[in-house]
């Protein structure tokens, strides 16, 4: 399970050095793609495939919404590998779709991390902050 918020920054050469304590999760590589909110997901090859069979290899592509989800997930897509410090390159027009420029905050999120922007993360927070008791309060209720 991947847990935790680290502030890390990206270098000249568009590369992010994930934190030491995500690393192994990643060893076999990772699959990048836009995210919602504002930020970039970070998957290994086991959970984007658990991903795609769940979620979206179901998908009717006839649909415009199974055609919408299938382009925002697949298009922007992208296989790396760490290297030997544990840097991963983030593609340029990625970085451009969450606004990632230098600073930024690495998440774990169950599954997956996140990538923010630091300023946007912060913003994010506060949001959350202020809203998370009222969606937990509506979630609970769905499950009576």
């Amino acid at each position: 399970m991947l847990l935790g918020e680290y502030e890390h920054t990206i270098d000249d050469k568009n590369r992010l050095t994930l934190p030491a304590k995500f690393r192994d999760a990643f060893a076999s590589g990772v699959v990048l793609t836009r995210g919602f909110d504002g930020c970039l997901n970070v998957f290994g090859p086991e959970e984007w495939n658990h991903l795609v069979e769940t979620r979206l290899a179901g998908l009717d592509p006839l649909s415009r919404e199974g055609r919408v989800m299938h382009r925002y997930y697949f298009a922007g897509a992208a296989h790396a590998e760490l290297d030997k410090q544990g840097r991963v390159p983030i593609p340029a027009p990625l970085a451009t779709s969450a606004g990632l420029e230098r600073d930024v905050v690495v998440a774990g999120v169950f599954d997956h991390l996140e990538i923010w922007d630091r300023a946007n993360w912060r913003e994010h927070l506060k949001e959350v902050e202020g809203s998370a008791e009222h969606v937990a309060e509506r979630l609970a209720a769905k499950r009576d």
